[in-house]
């Protein structure tokens, strides 16, 4: 990870890198997708990608938690059984860690752009918004994990409570997390939109209730002033 350094935005208008890359790879991105269960953002990502790829980009999407074969181990963990609120934030970044380690580093290393189904803005959400752990016990923990990587776009799928519900309903099996209540999805929500405010230089909020040519739409606008 010597090869990454945070970098601070001069200015919320354009999105800035958010990490440095050796030699030759200065162009390779780290896009996330967030938002609540049933915010519809999994919708948008093999658009995105293919978009991408569109721009002759090579292009690695992955997910979290996930992403390797520890990370999915773990996930079937965290999605299905009930745990310490304290041990569920650090298997999170335990599977983040090796992530990062095994996927998302060596691809940017490679000028590979990366795409991630979730990232550390959903453990401040859910883990810290939703189940209310102490946001600073997060970020000690996201510094120690991934000091000199951030992504360069977060794309926040934003939609209202009842929206997400009745699309959850109507599409699958609940994991333990899409079985909570309406006050934990709302906490939820709040907190992604705080992280958005606090770091307006990569989120961009996307409201979801749109049509998805709509969406689409501004997704390639999005993507088209990342990659100038």
């Amino acid at each position: 990870m010597g090869a990454f350094e945070h970098l601070k935005a001069k200015n919320t208008t354009d999105i800035k890198s958010n990490h440095l890359y050796g030699s030759g790879m200065a162009t390779a991105k780290f896009i996330t997708f967030e938002g609540i269960d049933g915010a519809g953002k999994s919708t948008h990502l093999s658009f995105v990608a293919d978009l991408l790829r569109e721009r002759k980009k090579a292009v690695i999407v992955t997910r979290e938690p996930g992403g390797t074969t520890l990370g999915e181990s773990l996930r079937a963990i965290l999605l299905h059984e009930k745990m310490h609120l304290e041990t569920e934030a650090l298997l999170m970044f335990a599977a983040r860690r090796e992530h990062i380690a095994q996927v998302i580093a060596p691809a940017l290393e490679r000028g590979e752009w990366v795409i991630s189904d979730r990232f550390t803005d959903a453990t401040f959400a859910y883990q810290g918004g939703g189940r209310k752990l102490d946001l600073q016990k997060l970020a000690v923990l996201e510094q120690w994990v991934h000091p000199h990587l951030q992504p360069d776009l977060t794309l926040l799928f934003d939609v209202p409570l009842d929206v997400a519900r009745a699309r959850l309903d109507a599409t699958r099996t609940l994991d333990k997390f899409e079985q909570e209540k309406a006050d934990f999805f709302a906490a939820t929500r709040a907190e992604y939109l705080r992280r958005a405010a606090e770091f307006p230089q990569r989120f961009r909020i996307i409201d979801s209730t749109q049509a998805i040519a709509t969406i689409q739409e501004q997704l390639r606008g999005i993507i088209a002033g990342l990659d100038r």
